[in-house]
């Protein structure tokens, strides 16, 4: 290898969350086993030595607790309780010990900077101004404008669209409620609320859960103030207020509080969601090893990289360059101050990666798919997977009309928009922006067969499968040993294989190469020198390499790449290959 591949020195510090594989199921979309339309916990069971031969080591289960599903689950009602149609508290405790005896971890989604408006304690908190647990979540006054009309306590934006406050008649008060109404915000500052969140944490715990996914983590610390936000969006009546809503001042002290009541007292993974954040030196006070807080976080940076200046539904195309300097920015970073990075593409919240940043078309989707694997698979950090990722899943076609999508987000988002341009107005922009970026597309019911609904449920599905099931589904691809699917296999046994190399190794962009827009080249060096080289080619036709300077022994993945040619390779449309020293 080049001379430019420098490792670290001294062996990695291994621990078991580094190494896994996460695969996130959504529940509602993975399998139904009683035919009612909904995936469920028992569909989940059937599923999980299919989930072993794919590679994964842990799964990631987006919420399945009691709910009114106003945010498929991410408004939970009972902590300690199962949403009914995915089952009960004995299928999770089943497919906990399932996993186990497959050597797979469990890991859950915990939604504690908000609750739904139906949880008991918000019910209480809502009864009156006295309620012992009203200072549980935010109660504002109104505020009155120059003819007396009342307004919200701040002129905050709800992340979902309108105000981030929501009035409640009873007690003449708002209530804070930064997604849906039906979502109010916890307040973390209250000691007696934050003690009864972790008891139920530990109540998952003690029934073997390994560790969370943290939602929306650095929302739960607000300013005391909740003072008005800046304006940034001229002429909008509310305004982004997360200056004063993300990783507040006592952030940091509530997650070292939750570690040191609950966390540490298991040998449990957490990683944490941190939206509106995203420098280095941020990313650093949750993640460095001395500050004992979190293992990992999801940035958001990669399933932002197409969104728009203002707004996720604004237009803004991806280009491979974003791509490298957020790579090289955490790959780079992570090692100074002893973090961990999550490396992910897709995730419930986003569209799928392969239709935003490979291609999804005929020609050439199954190489796309394979040239992101080889993306994910040869980064270091711990790897997630969402289900349908690894036979490659795409968007909803562009034939769906708006009738056919059903998420809140991006419902709300056209309607305003709709509202704002006027009847029978041009929307054909905001529905290009849907197709690739819509949360129903990471949602989709995933495609086992060519039969009925996709072999995903025997009755009416909760959201409509994608046409494309026929062609694209487990069982073709578990036959055929040139699938998506079979690559993947062969991704994740060589990431476990030469876990020094990929998973703790030394990343290094290719300078020949740092500017293109259309190849992607770079090494993975061990402690002791052992190392890859990685082409990606990002681009819909051919690209000739020069490795001048570089020597590799042998090709370890690739098609139809030429064996290894300091002279130059021809990389085919969407090609990855991977290079070895040894």
């Amino acid at each position: 290898m080049s001379s430019a591949a420098v490792p670290a020195q001294t062996p990695p510090d291994r621990k078991w969350w580094k190494e896994v594989v996460v695969y996130q199921i959504y529940p509602a979309s993975f399998l139904d086993s009683d035919g009612d339309g909904l995936g469920d916990l028992p569909g989940i069971i059937s599923k999980l030595d299919y989930i072993q031969s794919v590679g994964a080591t842990a799964i990631w289960l987006s919420p399945i607790f009691k709910s009114p599903q106003h945010d498929m689950g991410y408004d939970v009602s009972d902590y300690r309780d199962i949403h009914r149609p995915y089952g009960t508290i004995q299928d999770v405790e089943n497919l906990i010990q399932g996993c186990h005896d497959r050597g797979i971890k469990v890991l859950l989604d915990l939604v504690v900077n908000h609750t739904s408006h139906e949880h008991e304690w918000f019910r209480e908190s809502r009864s009156s101004k006295t309620s012992p647990k009203r200072d549980w979540y935010f109660w504002r006054d109104p505020k009155f404008d120059s003819d007396g009309s009342r307004k919200p306590p701040n002129n905050w934006a709800s992340i979902f669209g309108g105000s981030a406050w929501t009035y409640d008649e009873p007690t003449g008060q708002y209530y804070l409620s930064l997604f849906l109404p039906e979502q109010p915000d916890l307040n973390w500052a209250n000691e007696d609320m934050r003690r009864a969140t972790y008891a139920d944490m530990q109540f998952w715990l003690d029934k073997g859960s390994d560790g969370f996914r943290i939602d929306s983590m650095n929302l739960m610390s607000k300013h005391p103030d909740l003072p008005d936000a800046p304006i940034t969006r001229p002429g909008a009546e509310f305004q982004p207020g997360d200056k004063y809503f993300a990783s507040g001042p006592r952030m940091h002290e509530y997650i070292r509080e939750m570690r040191e009541e609950v966390l540490d007292k298991y040998d449990c993974m957490t990683v944490g969601e941190l939206g509106f954040t995203k420098d280095e030196e941020s990313v650093a006070s949750y993640v460095a090893k001395d500050r004992h807080e979190l293992d990992m976080l999801f940035t958001g940076d990669i399933v932002d990289m197409d969104f728009g200046a203002n707004h996720k539904y604004e237009r803004d195309d991806f280009r491979l360059s974003k791509l490298k300097a957020i790579t090289s920015r955490w790959q780079g970073a992570m090692p100074k101050f002893d973090g961990w990075n999550s490396v992910y593409m897709d995730n419930h919240d986003s569209g799928r990666s392969l239709s935003r940043y490979g291609s999804d078309i005929p020609a050439h989707r199954k190489e796309a798919a394979k040239m992101l694997a080889i993306y994910l698979g040869t980064l270091s950090g711990t790897l997630f997977l969402l289900q349908g990722q690894e036979i490659g899943m795409a968007n909803v076609p562009e034939s769906w009309k708006i009738d056919d999508y059903i998420d809140v987000e991006g419902l709300n988002y056209y309607k305003s928009e709709l509202k704002k341009r006027g009847p029978g107005a041009d929307m054909s922009d905001v529905m290009r922006e849907m197709r690739l970026k819509a949360r129903d597309n990471g949602r989709l019911p995933m495609q086992w067969t060519a039969h009925k609904n996709a072999g995903f449920t025997q009755g009416n599905p909760w959201m409509r499968v994608n046409e494309d099931y026929a062609e694209w589904n487990v069982a073709q691809q578990e036959k055929d040993g040139d699938s998506v699917l079979a690559f993947w296999g062969q991704i994740l046994e060589l990431r476990q294989r030469e876990k020094d190399v990929f998973v703790y190794g030394h990343f290094s962009v290719l300078p020949e190469y740092e500017t293109s827009e259309d190849i992607f080249a770079y090494t993975m060096t061990s402690f002791h020198g052992r190392a890859a080289l990685i082409l990606l080619n990002f681009s819909d036709r051919e690209q000739q390499v020069d490795l001048k300077g570089y020597s590799c022994a042998k090709k370890l993945l690739g098609k139809g790449a030429d064996d290894f040619n300091e002279d130059g390779i021809t990389l085919g449309a969407y090609e990855g290959v991977v290079y070895a020293n040894w």
